[in-house]
Parts: C-alpha cells; sequence; structure tokens
C-alpha cells in the first residue's frame, strides 16, 4: 500500500510540475492601466465608454486586434414594483480567462482566480499600454487611485450605495471604489494594499478623483 502511495503521490506530483511548466511565462500584451483618463472624472459613457477607450489606447499601441474590456463593476438595481430588476456587472466576469501579460511581456496573472488571489501586479509591472510606469504614492502628482467600482473579489457591490458614479455616467454625484496599483497607501493595512478594493473617491468630478489620488485611470484586459 505505501508503494502505492509513494506511486500515486508522485504522479500526482509529475503532473503539477508538469501543468506549471505548460504555463507561460512571458507573451503579448493582454493587461495595462490606461495612460490617461476618459477625461470628464467617473463620468466614462457607462461600460462601453469604458471599454471603447481601453480599445482605443490598445490600438495607438499596436494591440488592437483583440477586444479590450475595463475591469469594472456596476451593481445590480431595483427600479420599482412592475418593473424588473438590472442584474448586476461583476468586473470579474467581463475581461476573459487570462493569462495577462503586461507591456513588457510580463506575467500578471494566470487566470481569473489568479487575478484575485495572488496576482503579480504592483508599481514596476502595472504599467500604461506603452510599458511606461504610472505615478504612485510619494510621486508628484499621485495616480495610484484606478476607477474599479469593484469588491476585492472583483464583484460589484450591493446597489444601496454609489460606489460606481451611477454606472460611470455621473462627473458630479455619488462616489467611486478605487484600488491601488502600487499597493501603497497612507497607513498600513490590506485596504491600503489592494489593487481593486482600497477605499471611495471623494466624488465623480475629475478634480474630487484628483483630490483623492488618482486620474480617472483604469485596468484594461484583453477578453480574447
Amino acid at each position: 500500500m505505501t508503494i502505492i502511495r509513494n506511486l500515486t503521490l508522485g504522479l500526482s506530483a509529475s503532473v503539477l510540475l508538469g501543468a506549471c511548466a505548460l504555463q507561460p511565462t512571458t507573451g503579448p500584451m493582454g493587461f495595462f492601466i490606461t495612460s490617461t483618463g476618459v477625461g470628464n472624472g467617473a463620468d466614462l459613457g457607462g461600460l462601453a465608454g469604458a471599454d471603447a477607450h481601453c480599445q482605443r489606447l490598445a490600438t495607438a499601441a499596436g494591440a488592437g486586434g483583440k477586444t479590450w474590456r475595463a475591469y469594472l463593476s456596476v451593481p445590480g438595481a431595483f427600479p420599482g414594483p412592475g418593473k424588473p430588476a438590472v442584474a448586476a456587472v461583476d468586473a470579474r466576469s467581463r475581461i476573459g480567462d487570462g493569462p495577462w501579460f503586461n507591456a513588457k511581456g510580463q506575467l500578471i496573472a494566470r487566470n481569473v482566480e489568479h487575478l484575485h488571489r495572488h496576482n503579480y501586479i504592483n508599481k514596476e509591472t502595472a504599467l500604461d499600454e506603452r510599458g511606461n510606469p504610472i505615478k504612485g504614492r510619494g510621486d508628484k502628482p499621485n495616480e495610484h487611485d484606478i476607477l474599479t467600482g469593484s469588491r476585492a473579489d472583483g464583484t460589484a457591490f450591493a446597489p444601496q450605495t454609489d460606489t460606481t458614479c451611477k454606472a460611470w455616467t455621473s462627473s458630479s454625484d455619488g462616489s467611486a471604489i478605487v484600488g491601488h496599483h502600487d499597493l501603497n497607501g497612507p497607513i498600513p493595512g490590506a485596504w491600503a494594499a489592494s489593487w481593486n478594493f482600497s477605499h471611495q473617491s471623494a466624488g465623480c468630478s475629475q478634480e474630487a478623483l484628483v483630490r483623492t489620488g488618482g486620474a480617472g485611470k483604469l485596468y484594461c484586459f484583453a477578453a480574447n
């Protein structure tokens, strides 16, 4: 029995090592932070406008042959009696299956689960579409607040609180959840080190996003 057990464990280890060996460590760009925001605060023109922004920047950088999606969530809605509920949209469900690499070919995450558990996003790897770093805490100006509207697992919040500046259509009312691409905040703590769920912005205008430590930038992922 011991021999059989050891043989089984050996085979299992070989399978796991083989699976890891099949995972590419470099590849074409499938992830970037936008070099610029849309320019109208958190009014991105909804999810469609945000996706179009990702697509434009990727195309200008020579990666327009892929379908690009903004990493953004939108809560569901309950319009009222006699009206159908609106389903929530989760950022994690919009971006494909991975793997994703940055503009320098460095691995960011193998798949959706890896992205939301032990990814390789940090200030050195979370680059824009041309491979340039994004300013973070300690730089001038600080632009480490990246719009997500998402919880740590990549899902949308409940609709009772506006966490997406009215589904990414407002530059006035509400606020938005942001993450820190540099994993750095004013105090030590899990919230300060989250790439996708750190805090709410001061508001939805461009001025409010800047005041909080951002510029209206987005995470973009290749969905295919």
